[in-house]
C-alpha cells in the first residue's frame, strides 16, 4: 500500500467520524424538539481492486421504524374519531340533563302527569287548571330548547368540518412541497433528514384529521393516499371539499391534481373529520328524530284524552289543525261512529248529531238524517246542524261552532268509536287538541294508495341516497306524476331509472305513513337535498307532510306549543266528558266532573306505538317507559363514547411511547457514539500525521 493510499484512507477515516459527530450534535441539540426523529449515519467499507481503501459515507437517514410509524398514525386517526363524538356526545347528554336528577328533561313529563292529577281532586280550580298548562308548556319549551342546542351541536360540526378541509389541503400542499427538497437532496447526496421531519410532523397532522395510507417513494419523499388508493400527494397535491347541504347529508369529495377539475367521492373511515361527519349526519340527527318522536306522542296522548272529553260549558267554536289534506282526503277512511253535540250553557244537549261513518249515514236528534260520501261530508254535516252551528274546512282545517250561546262537544261511541289512522275524528282533525304543532307528525295521514295524492304534477324532489359509511352514493330528482294516485306517486319514487328504486322502496303503511326501506344488505339512508313540491295551493309539501329526511324530522320537537286558548283561559280544559246516556232536559256535561283531568293524568301509562326514529326500531310501549329507555340509551351511548375515546387515546400513547423509543434521542446512547466517533477522528488524524513523518522521513533521506 502506497503513502497516498494510506493518507486517502485515513482522510475518509477522518471525514467520516467527522460526519457521525455532525450527526450525533444535531440530535442531541433537537433533543427536546417535537417531532424530530433521530438521524443515524450509514457508511460502508470502500474497496478498489479488492482491496480496502477507506470508508464512505452512503447516506444519513432518519431512525424510523415502518410499522411503528404506521401503527402510530392509525392510533391517530383512530383517537381522533372517537374524541370528536365523544365530546359532542357528552354535550348533547347535558342538554337533557343528569338522568340521575329529578330536574332532567324526561322528570317534566312526570309533573305534567302530576298537576293533571292534582286538578282532578279539585277539577274548578282555576289556579290548578293553570299550573298544569303551565307544566306542559315547560315540557314543551325545554323539547325545543333541546332541538335547538342539538342543531347547533350539528352547526358546529359543520363549522369545524370546513375548517378541517382546508388544514389538510394546507397539509397535502406542504407534503407535495417537501417532496421536491427532500428528491432534490437525495439526488446530490445531501442530508434530508430536516426536510423529511417536517414533512414526518406534517403527516402525523394530517392522520389525526383523517386516516391516509402512507408510502415511500423510489427518489425520495412519500406517497399519500386516501383509504381508497386516491393519490393525495406526492404527485402534486389533491384538493378535498366538504359538500354541505342544509337539508341533506354531507359528504367529502377529492379533486385529484390530472382530473381536470372532476371531483370525485372521498371516502375516509377514521379521523376526527370522519368523527364530525358521524355527528352531523347520523347520531345527532338520530338524537333529534327521537326526542321528536318522544315529544309526538306524548303530546299525541294529551290530545287523545282531550279530545274524548269537554269544557264546562262547551266551547261555542272549535278550530282543528291543517292536516295537510282537502276536504274529501280528509274525510276518507273513517270507520265507526262519532256524536257532535251543541249544549247550551247548563250542558243540555240542544242538537245532535250522530255520524256513522261505516254506513255513511247521520241520526239527527234520533230521527234519521242524510246520508253522506267523503265528497259531500260537510255539506251533508252543515244540513244536520241547520241554524244551530255550521262546519268549514279550509287550507286542511276542520272548524265547526255553534249559534245562539250554545256550545260544540264530539265524543265517540263507546262499543264502536269512530277511527282513522289510530285516532277519532275530534282527534284526527285535533279539535279539541291542548297542544298544537306548526308540523304534520307524527306523518300518519290516513291516506291508502287510492288516494288522491294532491301534489302539483310537474313538481320535484331531490333525493340524496347515502351509504353506511356517510358517502353519497347518488341525487335523484323524482318529478310528481300526472297521475292522481298514491300509487302513482310511489311508482315515480320507486322508478330504478329516475327514483330510489335501485337502492329501496317507498311504501304506505296501514296508517297511512311513507316509508323507505332499502334494499340492499348494506343500508342505504335517504335525505332531502331540495323539496319544491306542494300539495294543493299553499300546501305542505311532501317532505313535510309524510316527514320524508332527517332534516324534517329532526325539528319536529320545536313545533309543539299550548294551544293560545286554553294558554289564555284555562277553563277551556276538557276536564268532563259529554255523557250521550243523559236523559233529554238533563245536563250532559256536568260541572265538577273531573273524568277528563284523570285521562290526562293518566296519558303517560297509554301504551303507545311508537314508530321506528333515530335508529331505533318501531316499539309498543307507555309514554313513561319510552322516555325512561331513551334517556338511558342516551347516557349509555355518551358513556360509550367517552370510553371509547379514553381507549384509543390510550392504545396511541402506548404506541407513541414505543415509536418514541425508537425514534427518539437517547443522550446516553448519543454521548457513547460522540465519543466514539471522536476516537476514530482522533485515530484517522493521528495516521495521517504518521504518514506526514513517513513521507519527511524519505524525502530527507532522498
Amino acid at each position: 500500500m502506497s503513502l497516498n493510499t494510506i493518507l486517502n484512507t485515513a482522510t475518509s477515516g477522518m471525514m467520516a467520524a467527522q460526519t457521525g459527530m455532525r450527526v450525533v450534535s444535531d440530535n442531541i441539540a433537537n433533543v427536546n424538539t417535537a417531532g424530530y426523529v433521530r438521524k443515524t449515519v450509514s457508511q460502508s467499507n470502500l474497496v478498489s481492486n479488492g482491496m480496502g481503501v477507506g470508508v464512505n459515507i452512503d447516506a444519513i437517514k432518519r431512525a424510523t421504524d415502518r410499522f411503528l410509524q404506521s401503527a402510530s398514525l392509525n392510533a391517530a386517526s383512530d383517537s381522533g374519531r372517537a374524541s370528536a363524538l365523544s365530546s359532542a356526545l357528552d354535550n348533547a347528554q347535558k342538554l337533557f340533563g343528569d338522568p340521575s336528577a329529578t330536574t332532567n328533561f324526561f322528570s317534566m313529563l312526570d309533573d305534567v302527569y302530576s298537576s293533571f292529577s292534582q286538578a282532578a281532586d279539585e277539577p274548578s280550580s282555576s289556579l290548578l287548571r293553570s299550573q298544569a298548562i303551565t307544566k306542559v308548556d315547560d315540557f314543551l319549551s325545554e323539547s325545543s330548547r333541546i332541538t335547538a342546542g342539538l342543531s347547533n351541536l350539528g352547526k358546529d360540526a359543520d363549522t369545524k368540518l370546513s375548517a378541517d378541509v382546508d388544514r389538510v389541503n394546507v397539509l397535502l400542499k406542504q407534503i407535495d412541497e417537501l417532496n421536491s427538497d427532500i428528491t432534490r437532496a437525495k439526488t446530490t447526496g445531501t442530508d434530508a433528514t430536516g426536510s423529511e421531519n417536517i414533512q414526518g410532523g406534517l403527516i402525523d397532522e394530517l392522520s389525526g384529521l383523517m386516516n391516509v395510507q402512507v408510502s415511500q417513494r423510489a427518489n425520495g419523499g412519500v406517497l399519500i393516499r386516501s383509504t381508497e388508493g386516491l393519490s393525495l400527494a406526492g404527485d402534486g397535491a389533491a384538493t378535498v371539499k366538504y359538500e354541505q347541504s342544509p337539508t341533506a347529508n354531507g359528504y367529502l369529495t377529492v379533486t385529484l391534481p390530472n382530473s381536470g377539475g372532476q371531483p370525485s367521492p372521498l371516502y375516509i373511515s377514521s379521523g376526527e373529520m370522519k368523527g364530525l361527519l358521524e355527528l352531523r349526519n347520523t347520531e345527532l340527527p338520530a338524537l333529534s328524530d327521537q326526542l321528536g318522536e318522544f315529544v309526538t306522542r306524548a303530546t299525541e296522548e294529551l290530545n287523545r284524552a282531550s279530545n274524548a272529553n269537554s269544557s264546562v260549558p262547551a266551547p261555542t267554536s272549535m278550530t282543528g289543525r291543517n292536516t295537510g289534506l282537502d276536504a274529501t282526503t280528509a274525510f276518507s277512511g273513517f270507520t265507526g261512529k262519532t256524536t257532535i253535540a251543541l249544549t247550551d250553557s247548563s250542558g243540555v244537549i240542544q242538537r245532535r248529531i250522530d255520524v256513522d261513518f261505516t254506513a255513511g249515514s247521520m241520526t239527527v236528534d234520533g230521527a234519521a238524517g242524510p246520508a253522506f260520501t267523503p265528497g259531500n261530508f260537510l255539506t251533508q254535516l252543515n244540513s244536520a246542524l241547520g241554524t244551530d252551528g255550521q262546519a268549514t274546512f279550509s287550507n286542511g282545517t276542520l272548524s265547526l261552532s255553534a249559534n245562539g250561546g250554545l256550545g260544540v262537544a264530539i265524543a265517540d261511541d263507546a262499543t264502536t268509536p269512530s277511527t282513522k289512522a289510530g285516532k277519532g275524528f275530534s282527534q284526527f282533525f285535533g279539535m279539541n287538541d291542548i297542544v298544537r304543532s306548526t308540523g304534520y307528525s307524527p306523518y300518519e295521514t290516513g291516506m291508502t294508495t287510492t288516494s288522491q295524492h294532491g301534489f302539483t304534477p310537474g313538481d320535484t324532489i331531490t333525493l340524496r341516497l347515502t351509504d353506511i359509511e356517510g358517502g353519497r352514493i347518488r341525487d335523484v330528482k323524482v318529478t310528481v306524476p300526472t297521475g292522481g294516485t298514491m300509487q302513482d306517486l310511489l311508482t315515480s319514487l320507486n322508478s330504478r331509472s329516475d327514483g330510489a328504486g335501485q337502492y329501496g322502496t317507498f311504501s304506505l303503511d296501514s296508517k297511512g305513513a311513507l316509508n323507505f326501506s332499502s334494499n340492499n344488505a348494506a343500508p342505504v339512508t335517504l335525505s332531502v337535498v331540495e323539496d319544491k313540491t306542494q300539495r294543493g295551493v299553499g300546501g305542505p309539501s311532501v317532505s313535510q307532510l309524510f316527514g320524508l329526511g332527517p332534516s324534517e324530522r329532526s325539528t319536529r320537537a320545536s313545533s309543539y306549543t299550548v294551544d293560545a286558548t286554553l294558554d289564555q283561559n284555562p277553563n277551556r280544559l276538557a276536564f268532563a266528558k259529554l255523557d250521550l246516556n243523559a236523559t233529554a232536559g238533563t245536563s250532559a256535561l256536568a260541572v265538577g266532573d273531573a273524568r277528563g283531568a284523570l285521562a290526562l293524568a293518566k296519558a303517560g301509562d297509554s301504551t303507545v306505538t311508537f314508530s321506528a326514529a333515530g335508529g331505533v326500531g318501531a316499539a309498543t310501549s307507555t309514554i313513561l317507559r319510552y322516555g325512561a329507555d331513551f334517556s338511558g340509551s342516551i347516557a349509555r351511548k355518551a358513556a360509550a363514547a367517552e370510553s371509547k375515546k379514553d381507549a384509543t387515546a390510550s392504545v396511541q400513547t402506548e404506541v407513541d411511547t414505543q415509536r418514541q423509543s425508537q425514534e427518539g434521542v437517547n443522550l446516553d446512547e448519543e454521548l457513547i457514539n460522540l465519543t466514539t466517533y471522536q476516537q476514530a477522528f482522533n485515530a484517522s488524524a493521528r495516521l495521517i500525521q504518521a504518514t506526514k513523518d513517513m513521507y519527511d522521513v524519505l524525502t530527507n533521506i532522498i
